[in-house]
């Protein structure tokens, strides 16, 4: 099956197992494999990209859904090698560990910083839900989220 959409900026045009999941089109296809697998079933996180502005858990998408569509991952992120605000961000509050839920937790907060740009705490825990860390204790990410939410307004 062939599909086209725009990843992190560029237009692609492949084909496809319609059987293959987004993940997996990501990953092994296009070798991005910033987006990471963890659970496979939707309930972790660690493979949230943006589809068309929205988090998306790519494990659940199946890839020829990305047909039309815009797809940002980690990898799009950075700027000729400087880090976005939100990656940052998590690097200087110590959101960080393992680093195996990072993609994850930072396209989330992507995400809800669209919709959000000055979030509340409750509003931080409600957006980053989805995504689950065996290492930080979720502190240091939230601490994240609100310096990254801060740095973005005073660059907007």
């Amino acid at each position: 099956m062939k599909i086209a959409c725009t990843i992190n900026g560029k237009r692609v045009e492949m084909d496809i197992d319609p059987r293959l999941r987004l993940l997996d089109m990501l990953r092994e296809t296009l070798h991005l494999t910033g987006t990471k697998e963890g659970c496979g079933e939707g309930e972790c996180g660690a493979c949230t990209v943006l589809m068309d502005g929205a988090a998306v858990n790519s494990c659940l998408v199946p890839a020829p859904q990305a047909d039309g569509t815009e797809i940002l991952t980690i990898e799009g992120l950075a700027e000729d090698g400087t880090l976005h605000p939100i990656q940052q961000a998590y690097v200087d509050t110590g959101g960080v560990q393992c680093g195996f839920c990072t993609p994850g937790f930072i396209m989330a907060t992507y995400a809800l910083l669209l919709e959000s740009p000055d979030p509340t705490e409750e509003e931080i825990l409600s957006g980053l839900e989805g995504n689950l860390c065996r290492c930080t204790g979720y502190s240091k990410i939230v601490e994240a989220v609100h310096l990254a939410a801060e740095r973005m307004r005073k660059v907007a």
